[in-house]
């Protein structure tokens, strides 16, 4: 008799993470990871008590991935442009991914206070440019609303343009703002 196959936790979130990068979210179900795998779904319920969990493990491996965007995208721009560099990159790179954590339905979800990144951000924008903490957040907000248009235009096909473009834009976009809050 052959030896019984060990499936990891690991070795599931990476199935599914590769099932979701090729063929979408639609994927996402115990019978095609098991089946990727070469395995009964057995294993898949044995590591992850609900399909949830498994998402929320996904969404861990994502943000991950993301980090490493940054930390690319760092070495040509400042922290503050990088990270909006990043989340477009990964839209246009990442499709899939992006649209299954960025493009989901979140009515009735409690908007994250303290979102590290956000906060950072936020941060970087009241200590740069002199605005109050609720200047700053506002600042944010309208600048990540522009940078999640254009990652969502690239992610879903209606749009394709140049990084080069892509950076203008954004440090269009910002100095825009700047000038809106009197800041020339």
């Amino acid at each position: 008799m052959a030896p019984k196959l060990k499936v990891t936790k690991e070795d599931i979130v990476n199935a599914a993470f590769n099932l979701i990068r090729e063929n979408g979210s639609t994927a996402l179900n115990a019978r095609t990871i098991a089946a990727a795998l070469g395995c009964s779904t057995q294993p898949i319920f044995s590591n992850f008590a609900s399909m949830e969990e498994l998402r929320k493990a996904l969404e861990e491996k994502s943000s991950v991935l993301y980090g490493e965007y940054m930390a690319e995208e760092e070495e040509n721009a400042t922290r503050y442009k990088a990270s909006g560099m990043a989340y477009i990159r990964f839209a246009k790179e990442e499709k899939e991914l992006f649209k299954l954590f960025f493009m989901c339905d979140r009515k009735g979800e409690p908007i994250p206070e303290n979102d590290p990144l956000g906060n950072e951000m936020t941060g970087l924008v009241h200590t740069n440019l002199g605005l109050s903490r609720e200047e700053a957040k506002l600042f944010h907000m309208e600048m990540w609303i522009y940078v999640h248009g254009i990652a969502t235009m690239l992610a879903t096909g209606f749009l394709d343009i140049s990084w080069e473009l892509i950076g203008r834009m954004l440090t269009d976009a910002y100095q825009g703002l700047r000038k809106q809050y009197g800041l020339e």
